[in-house]
């Protein structure tokens, strides 16, 4: 395969660059099969992320982060990767590559891309190198080991996607590790060529023009060189962050896995990579369901490590009361002294969060709200602004293996995954004139775009004002944090910075509650897409609505 070199970074701001631009930042997550598909193939693409970039930033985020588009056989829908410098060609070119990143950079998006270094497919030709023999150039890219005597593999390692995290290959004679697919297999991080060129990747595509990277699976990246057996986790302790509880994955306390001390150290290097490209930042996505974190705080300490984590807490299937989301935030500033938080609601892997916490239309404007007023980034997952709930996905319509292994306790990833409802009108919501990889789900339909845009009511309409206010605050994306009060059905804080300090309190209920402001001079800021009455008494809050208000503390 041949590769196009990089061209000189496009549409790099002359001036000076806030290299602190991703610290509160809004970033909106495209799974790029399912965006817009631009050749009517049933399959988005790159193409159809261009056309379709004015929604983006018309919402009023900061940057995109866009799932794998790099070659692939596509059993685990890019993520198994088998060439890190290419586009597959379902996806485009790298010409439409750059081209996205002209458009994008010219609307004033930021573009991060999900870079996949834990474990690459099985038709990488780096593997097929690796397995041809023991004394080969690759021979030690990959995580090999010998089998037991009695020929069962090396140890208890489970893989996230069920059964065994080892697979035998009788080429080499020797078990490989996969942490996922039997078709993905680990790339052996304590080889020093593989970090070098995980290296070279990376300023290749920094070389290209993105402002960053978001880490899939950053925690998966070293093994313990050992070989050790992972301890069994009593059942009270065992949660489904990482793997849905039907997973036997989640029976063992992965110490050893993944997790490993020496991650600290390749972190620290692909920082310095990106350091001299100023304005880029990291995001990581740690999946650790017992440390996660204390994980956290360790790849995010000082400067020279990860600039974010991805943090799992409201990915999963925890109601997250007032007091269920104060907890998690106590935890977090407690831990994490130094880091800084992304939050998610949805992603690509869950079950949509309204369908997944039961959320009618007021509640889940009440907790859009809240996820853009606590302390750190936000991702926000496409056609979340839309307010989607899962779609559901008929069993013959499948196309995920995760769920066709699980079916039918756990339906995969597919019903989160389907295709963006752009037009009420149009065949298939105006995603493609063919027939969708997956189908669009007739219950989108009526939270089309074209719908919402008609609507100053819509949850569109909602997301776009409740961006705007968030941007309008220095506070709400950068500053400090202090919980005031938590319930079950209520939370308020203050948020601080640079003098001015904002206060937030949030019904999470069906019924109107009544809020008092702290002490102080506090002016009620009505700039907010919420509603709150003034009564003799003081403030109340109908139900569903939050209340935010101002005050300067650097005011004589």
């Amino acid at each position: 395969m041949v590769h196009l070199e990089p061209r000189p970074a496009p549409h790099r701001p002359a001036g000076p660059v806030d290299p602190d631009w991703w610290r509160g930042a809004a970033i909106y997550q495209i799974y790029p099969r399912s965006f817009q598909d631009s050749n009517n193939d049933g399959i988005g693409d790159l193409a159809g992320i261009i056309h379709r970039l004015e929604h983006v930033a018309k919402l009023g985020v900061d940057a995109i982060w866009i799932s794998p588009f790099f070659r692939s056989p596509m059993l685990d829908f890019g993520y198994d990767v088998s060439d890190y410098r290419d586009v597959d060609p379902m996806f485009g070119s790298l010409g439409d590559f750059d081209a996205l990143i002209d458009r994008a950079h010219g609307l004033g998006l930021k573009v991060l891309i999900d870079l996949v270094m834990s474990h690459t497919s099985d038709q990488h030709p780096w593997f097929k190198e690796s397995r041809s023999s023991r004394d080969n150039a690759r021979a030690d890219w990959y995580v090999w080991a010998d089998a037991k005597p009695d020929g069962s593999p090396p140890n208890n390692w489970l893989s996230i996607f069920g059964g065994s995290a080892w697979e035998w290959d009788g080429e080499r004679m020797q078990y490989y590790l996969h942490n996922f697919l039997t078709q993905q297999p680990d790339l052996n991080f304590h080889c020093a060529a593989v970090q070098e060129e995980m290296l070279r990747i990376s300023r290749y595509w920094l070389d290209r023009g993105v402002d960053g990277f978001r880490l899939d699976t950053v925690n998966f990246y070293f093994h313990d060189r050992q070989l050790r057996d992972n301890p069994p986790l009593a059942p009270e302790d065992r949660n489904e962050n990482t793997a849905p509880a039907v997973n036997p994955y989640n029976f063992q306390d992965h110490l050893y896995d993944k997790t490993q001390p020496e991650n600290i150290g390749f972190l620290r290097r692909l920082r310095a990579v990106m350091d001299d490209y100023p304005g880029t930042t990291s995001v990581g996505e740690v999946g650790e369901s017992q440390r996660g974190t204390q994980v956290q705080a360790e790849y995010t300490a000082g400067d020279d490590l990860l600039h974010m984590c991805y943090d799992f807490d409201f990915l999963s299937n925890v109601y997250p009361s007032g007091g269920q989301v104060a907890q998690v935030l106590e935890r977090y500033m407690r831990i994490v002294t130094e880091g800084w938080a992304c939050w998610a609601y949805s992603n690509h892997d869950v079950v949509r969060h309204t369908t997944r916490w039961g959320l009618g239309d007021a509640a889940a404007r009440a907790y859009a709200g809240l996820l853009m007023s606590i302390r750190g980034s936000v991702c926000l997952y496409q056609g979340e602004e839309l307010g989607l709930g899962e779609a559901y996905v008929a069993y013959e319509d499948l196309q995920d293996p995760y769920g066709k292994r699980f079916w039918p306790k756990f339906k995969g990833r597919d019903g989160c995954r389907t295709p963006m409802p752009w037009s009420a009108d149009a065949a298939h919501g105006g995603f493609t004139e063919a027939h969708p990889w997956l189908p669009v789900a007739m219950e989108h339909l009526g939270h089309a775009v074209s719908k919402q845009e008609r609507d100053p009511g819509s949850m569109l309409q909602f997301y776009r004002a409740m961006l705007g206010f968030r941007q309008a605050h220095a506070a709400l994306r950068k500053g400090g944090m202090t919980i005031v009060a938590a319930k079950d059905d209520a939370i308020s804080f203050v948020r601080d910075h640079d003098g001015e300090e904002v206060f937030c309190a949030f019904n999470l209920s069906d019924k109107p509650q009544d809020v008092a402001l702290p002490d102080g001079d506090w002016t009620i800021d009505r700039g907010a897409p919420f509603r709150v009455e003034e009564t003799a008494g003081g403030l109340r809050l109908p139900a569903w609505q939050a209340v935010f208000a101002l005050r300067r503390t650097d005011e004589t």
